[in-house]
């Protein structure tokens, strides 16, 4: 069994006990949270598509850590013109961990 969820504006398919990263979410280290933005769920040979959210499907997750990612370095130049910007750039992020995948 595996869902397709959106958070953070980005779409990820999870399944239970997977961990990963998304977008910097504004809960503590150690609690548990419920995705209810659920795109599509598959169960075996069952396919749900919703539309556009499958109507209550929830995803259970707990999470692990926050932190920020490698730095993306940013270089802007026009040549001839002695134009040169220097720039760097640090995504935060939230690490969570899958523990339930349910619909009511």
């Amino acid at each position: 069994m595996y869902a397709v969820i959106k958070t953070g504006g980005k779409q990820f398919k999870v399944s239970e006990g997977l961990t990963l990263k998304v977008e910097k979410l504004t809960t503590e280290v150690g609690k548990q949270l419920s995705i209810n933005n659920v795109l599509t769920l598959v169960d075996g040979e069952k396919v749900t598509i919703g539309t556009p959210l499958v109507k209550g499907a929830t995803v259970d997750v707990t999470v692990l850590a926050h932190g920020r990612g490698d730095k993306v370095k940013i270089f802007k130049m026009n040549r001839r013109k002695h134009y040169r910007k220097s720039q760097g750039h640090r995504q935060s992020f939230t690490e969570i961990k899958v523990d339930k995948i349910a619909v009511k």
